[in-house]
């Protein structure tokens, strides 16, 4: 199933490979790989993921502290927040 990042969420994404750019390009590039992951995952089986408010789902990445919240709609996955876990709950619910 095809994806596409909600404009603020794809941001967050870039803001976050930005981050760990400046600390070791390997460390960024092993969290776009992180995300990438996840994504796929999503892709697979979309409605694997536990449902964190109405139809607005959650994958955690793996070695990173990041969830990717997403919603399925009728043609394809709209991902709403590459957010980091300490991040303020709900701050994404305006995008939907």
């Amino acid at each position: 199933m095809r994806y596409v990042f909600h404009p603020e969420a794809l941001n967050e994404y870039a803001e976050a490979a930005q981050y760990y750019t400046e600390q070791r390009v390997e460390v960024a590039q092993a969290f776009i790989n992180a995300i990438e992951d996840t994504v796929d995952r999503i892709r697979e089986s979309p409605t694997h993921y536990a449902a964190i408010e109405e139809d607005v789902r959650r994958c955690m990445a793996r070695r990173f502290p990041y969830g990717v919240l997403y919603t399925i709609e009728p043609d394809y996955i709209l991902i709403l927040a590459v957010m980091h876990c300490s991040r303020e709950p709900g701050y994404w619910k305006s995008r939907k």
